[in-house]
């Protein structure tokens, strides 16, 4: 993607007419400020759009035994601080800087919703997100749509209201190229966020949690997901890359969900994830294209692949 990057700007500065070592470093170092900027306030930004407040072991004592007890076994040289978000919807997410800045935090209704081993599955998934640096590795790459948006802007509006000369005609070319590229590029950020979200699901079973216990969190998330009204749904949705599921997703997910638990328990046990395990699923133009907009894998092919982890030896 970085290179993608350099090459559109390689070729806008050549029809400025503008070249030279100088040039491609001040465009550089305006993409690293970018980076720096949300590193800088990304955090306090999130504190605030998700409502955390911060709790101490005295308040929540088993939701920071079950953080402490999984940081030490993810290696991490700090334990991450614990907070509980007020949002209305149950689920979880980490953030931070780095390692040693790291913040795991629950709403009030995951609390309710799952039990103590769903809950410590949930929590091994958002540790392994920060033990392999998700938040930073998506951070960076988002930094890339934002660019050529940003030149989308610039060249294609300011050809068209700009000076009426011979040149906004390539200006607007350069727009409306920079506008095909912002949509690849950001297509590409979504794909990276699902391949992460499978590596975090490895992550959780690698820090000795069951897969059948994250399934069921998964299957418990979507269907309460499903029963929140459109305005509690679209209070999170610039949030949703940041959680365990796709909550805007769950009313779709939900139906494909109920085949999965044979028994109708509300629940996902071992025997119905090896039952899985030798199923092929299929999935629909729709369900295709909707998980390619999606910064999350869809349901189905997620409890799958834990399913795949549940035959595995030592997992």
């Amino acid at each position: 993607m970085f290179g993608i990057l350099f090459g559109i700007i390689v070729g806008i500065a050549y029809f400025l007419g503008y070249s030279g070592f100088t040039f491609y470093l001040l465009i550089m170092g305006f993409a690293l400020a970018l980076v720096l900027i949300q590193y800088a306030i990304g955090p306090k930004i999130v504190e605030w759009s998700m409502k955390i407040k911060y709790v101490n072991e005295n308040e929540y004592p088993k939701l920071h035994q079950m953080v402490a007890d999984l940081a030490e076994k993810a290696g991490l040289p700090k334990k991450p601080k614990v907070g509980i978000s007020q949002l209305q919807i149950p689920n979880a997410f980490a953030f931070g800087r780095t390692k040693r800045d790291a913040r795991v935090c629950v709403t009030k209704g995951l609390l309710e919703l799952l039990s103590d081993e769903e809950l410590k599955a949930v929590l091994g998934h958002e540790i392994s997100h920060i033990k392999h640096r998700d938040v930073a590795f998506i951070t960076t790459l988002s930094v890339i749509p934002m660019i050529f948006y940003m030149i989308y802007i610039s060249f294609f509006w300011g050809g068209m209201f700009g000076r009426r000369d011979r040149d906004s005609g390539g200006a607007m070319a350069i727009g409306l190229l920079a506008l095909v590229v912002y949509f690849v590029t950001s297509l590409l950020v979504m794909y990276g966020s699902r391949i992460r979200e499978y590596y975090a699901d490895l992550g959780s079973t690698e820090l000795n949690n069951e897969p059948h216990h994250l399934a069921t969190a998964l299957y418990k998330l979507a269907f309460s997901s499903a029963k929140l009204s459109k305005t509690a749904l679209k209070q999170t949705e610039g949030m949703k890359a940041f959680f365990l599921n796709d909550p805007s997703r769950a009313m779709y997910e939900v139906r494909n969900l109920k085949d999965i638990d044979l028994d109708m328990s509300g629940t996902i046990d071992q025997s119905e994830l090896m039952a899985l395990s030798n199923k092929k699923i299929k999935l629909g133009a729709a369900d295709k294209l909707m998980e390619v907009l999606s910064t999350h894998p869809n349901m189905v092919k997620r409890i799958k692949h834990l399913a795949t982890l549940s035959t595995q030896p030592n997992q």
